[in-house]
């Protein structure tokens, strides 16, 4: 089981994973788009990822919104698994939004 990492070594590590936050145990990003389906493929793209992570977030879906919610259940609390994955999620969203049509 890896390490949970303090509340000092966590702060510290937030900034380098920019936007997502700091709550409580948990590392949180929420993005918009256009609508559900948006949603559900990006949702898509970032479960791959985390498939081959082994590791996953807790995610909340709808319409025009995707929040994702990481920690490291069975260590109660954040590790450096957690940050990684966030970074693979954060290339996703960026090649996602680069792919995009552009609105008309």
């Amino acid at each position: 089981m890896p390490k949970r990492l303090s509340k000092v070594e966590a702060a510290r590590l937030v900034p380098t994973i920019r936007p997502w936050r700091l709550r409580g145990r948990y590392i949180v990003r929420s993005l918009r788009t256009r609508d559900f389906a948006e949603s559900l493929s990006l949702l898509n793209r970032i479960a791959k990822a985390a498939e081959r992570m082994g590791h996953h977030p807790d995610v909340e879906l709808g319409y025009g919104y995707l929040r994702l919610r990481l920690t490291t259940h069975d260590a109660g609390g954040l590790t450096v698994r957690d940050f990684r994955l966030a970074e693979s999620i954060e290339k996703i969203i960026d090649a996602w939004r680069r792919a995009r049509p552009a609105r008309r």
